[in-house]
């Protein structure tokens, strides 16, 4: 198998992360999973000229129910690729709550960024005594669909924490994967990119506002050799609004994904935790609300004019 990555096919990826605007973390994604909704909403990605989507999967989902989360899994592609979408799947995740449960949800908590997310595994899954169980996810998921071209690459873990047992999961899920020779290129943030044969940025600063550190990151992705990927950006006012970072990333040749498609119930719409306060009608992330209607408009004509001059 050739495996298919190359920085053109990269460069050229206007994409989304992408969480359903009713569902408030990656269980309630998967468990309900409520393909109406996601239907309609990756239909407005299409809309407004995008061509990729990042999205979460959830091992204790998988876990419990095994047979319907790949089911819901390729609906899902299905979903995208009617829509005109690639898909980055991303594995594992250390962000947030450290324990994911099944069942209800809790619904947001008012005011809070991101109140009810949970990772994946979880912490305590992350022991080594569920490698077997975690090694069959990474490969069932993964082994299915090695070849499918909807996929244009596996995001192994997203933002692992600098701990031992984050560090072993990553190395292993890497080694796992490997074993079943997907055709798509595999990345990680942050130290997961000593693994990976894509590498992945989350751009979260204004280049405007500080040049030189922008550059700088940039210059220490590509040190690599390796194609790079911006799999988040957005966060207004002060961490780079789409204006500002989207011809910084063109001008290096980098694509890249939007944090998020959705202003939803997961409430990236306020700002992270210990952030100096803004006028609460600015939304700190998320392009479009539950009904299509966009934040900013003139956002909405950039991602159009950018989708045009691609395929002129």
């Amino acid at each position: 198998m050739v495996m298919r990555y190359n920085s053109k096919l990269f460069s050229s990826i206007r994409g989304i992360n992408y969480v359903p605007s009713n569902a408030v973390n990656t269980v309630q994604l998967w468990e309900e999973f409520d393909a109406k909704t996601i239907d309609r909403e990756l239909g407005y990605a299409e809309k407004i000229g995008l061509n990729s989507v990042r999205v979460f999967l959830q091992y204790v989902v998988f876990e419990a129910y095994p047979e319907e989360f790949i089911e819901r899994f390729e609906a899902f592609l299905e979903l995208c690729n009617k829509h005109g979408l690639s898909v980055m799947p991303v594995l594992f995740d250390d962000c947030w709550g450290e324990e994911p449960k099944l069942g209800p949800q809790p619904p947001p908590i008012p005011g809070v960024h991101n109140s009810r997310w949970v990772g994946s595994p979880g912490k305590s899954r992350k022991n080594p005594k569920y490698y077997p169980k975690l090694r069959e996810y990474v490969q069932k998921i993964i082994g299915e669909h090695q070849e499918d071209k909807r996929i244009i690459a596996w995001d192994i873990y997203n933002e692992p924490k600098l701990e031992d047992e984050s560090f072993s999961l990553v190395y292993n899920a890497f080694k796992w994967a490997r074993e079943v020779k997907p055709i798509q290129p595999l990345t990680s943030t942050w130290y997961g990119n000593l693994l990976s044969d894509v590498i992945s940025i989350h751009f979260y600063m204004n280049p405007e506002k500080d040049p030189e550190k922008a550059e700088r990151i940039i210059s220490c992705a590509k040190s690599f050799g390796k194609p790079v990927i911006a799999t988040e950006i957005l966060g207004r006012p002060n961490h780079g609004e789409l204006h500002q970072v989207i011809p910084f990333l063109r001008k290096h040749k980098i694509g890249w994904y939007i944090w998020e498609l959705m202003i939803g119930v997961d409430q990236t719409r306020y700002q992270w935790p210990g952030q100096p306060k803004v006028d609460e009608s600015i939304v700190f992330q998320g392009l479009l609300y539950p009904d299509g209607k966009p934040y900013s408009e003139k956002e909405i004509q950039l991602l159009l004019e950018l989708a045009r001059d691609e395929t002129v």
